[in-house]
């Protein structure tokens, strides 16, 4: 029996792993990917300003999987019906078959059919996009001009605020504009008002121009259409939504809460609109990915190791994501439950996200890594922060954001991430802490 994962990012590499502890060794397990190593796509933000950690969110595959065969290839098409998989890679077979699979291929940035768009921006899903963006953005340094963010879920957010503090580290802040575009009324569409309206004091707060109501048209060499208007634009980088991958014709599968789309195939991840045990929508992000792995996973063990004839019973997925924190630079704003937190405890949170999936996947000498990276980047900016309260007037500290304006920070960078890891413990204040749970 032959048993498939197609894709190693979040979900895909999760799946693999549990189904190397869970499946009998007689089964047989293979996992194909388009690239040896698994990139940790929520850190690929930081690459724009800090390019050394390029090697640390980059995980060798077989160097955290023991039994799994591995394909380098790119799945060109697959058939959930039959198990039918094409690919195409150096030392790949054309064709591959399997008796049980998870579709895990990712999503890709999705341009509405606004080609000018498509042509003008570069997106945020790879290391060189992240290259790309950072040399646009020194170039400007020098020369001055204007950069539009067009997208403010996410990835809009954290890319907005990566050029910010890039611009500013650089002295630039009087030479390069930054501007975040959001069509609904209030960036991080979806989530609760309170925490929205933090992350848009912190955005405000690093020198960015947030600007929500605006739908993007097109897309010029030096500007961006808008429904309101023509803005100036040197650089446009567009995270405006996510589709389907090329694979999957662009859709993302809907599945509901055993995330199984055909007898034999499940879809995980952001490659799938899924529906909870409580019919709610999942939203698309890494927290989600990795709790639905484990449904998955499970799912898939069970049916390939039951006895002929009996249809076992499945696991239901519930979407329980403990929290969200946005880092922003020398601090940071985190959701705990109906609280928006800023301060020491959030950025402590932040800190342990990215380190902790890395220790999470076995990848200890990069968890290592990027800790150290946290460590030296707070050391920075609380020097920078010194520098600052010399020539400025003190700001007043907020740890609870509850009603109140949230703190504006000279120097940013953003990073909204889901906590996607087991229990978190931080400082909240000398006597107390706040403690996550992941079920």
């Amino acid at each position: 029996m032959n048993v498939a994962v197609l894709g190693a990012g979040y979900a895909g590499l999760k799946v693999a792993r549990r189904l190397e502890q869970e499946l009998p060794a007689h089964i047989s397990l293979t996992l194909i990917n388009d690239s040896p190593t698994h990139l940790v796509q929520h850190e690929l933000h930081r690459t724009i300003r800090e390019p050394s950690v390029v090697d640390t969110i980059q995980v060798s595959l077989r160097e955290v999987l023991d039994s799994v065969e591995l394909i380098e290839a790119t799945v060109t098409d697959v058939d959930p019906g039959t198990g039918v998989v094409k690919l195409d890679g150096d030392d790949a077979p054309e064709e591959f078959r399997y008796d049980f699979g998870a579709i895990c291929l990712g999503a890709e940035t999705a341009f509405f059919g606004m080609e000018s768009v498509q042509e003008q921006a570069v997106p945020l899903k790879r290391l060189s996009h992240a290259g790309q963006i950072r040399d646009d953005v020194l170039a400007l340094t020098e020369s001055g001009g204007d950069v539009v963010v067009g997208g403010a879920g996410l990835s809009g957010i954290q890319v907005a605020g990566e050029i910010a503090a890039l611009a500013d580290e650089r002295g630039a802040t009087d030479q390069v504009s930054v501007r975040l575009l959001e069509m609904a009324d209030e960036v991080a569409p979806g989530f609760a008002p309170e925490f929205q309206q933090a992350i848009r004091a912190e955005l405000e707060g690093a020198g960015i121009t947030v600007q929500t109501g605006t739908a993007v048209t097109g897309a010029t060499d030096d500007s961006v259409q808008t429904d309101a208007g023509t803005l100036p634009c040197d650089r446009l980088v567009w995270t405006g939504g996510i589709q389907g991958a090329t694979t999957m014709d662009g859709d993302r599968r809907t599945v509901r809460a055993d995330l199984r789309l055909s007898d034999s195939t499940f879809v995980v991840g952001d490659a799938a609109k899924v529906v909870d045990a409580d019919g709610e929508p999942v939203p698309a992000s890494a927290a989600s990915a990795i709790r639905e792995a484990k449904t998955a996973a499970t799912n898939i063990a069970r049916l390939a190791t039951a006895d002929s004839g009996l249809e076992p019973r499945l696991d239901r997925y519930r979407a329980d994501i403990p929290g969200w924190v946005v880092s922003v630079g020398n601090g940071a704003v985190a959701k705990l439950g109906p609280q928006v937190v800023s301060g020491g405890p959030a950025k402590a949170m932040k800190a342990t996200i990215g380190a902790g999936h890395l220790a999470g996947v076995s990848a200890l000498r990069q968890a290592a890594q990027l800790a150290e990276a946290e460590r030296a980047e707070t050391r920075r900016d609380e020097t920078r922060r010194d520098e600052t309260r010399r020539n400025t007037p003190a700001l007043s500290p907020q740890s609870i954001i509850g009603g109140a304006t949230a703190p504006r920070h000279r120097y940013h960078s953003v990073e909204m991430i889901s906590l996607a890891n087991s229990s978190i413990a931080v400082s909240a204040t000398p006597t107390e802490s706040v403690r996550l749970r992941n079920p």
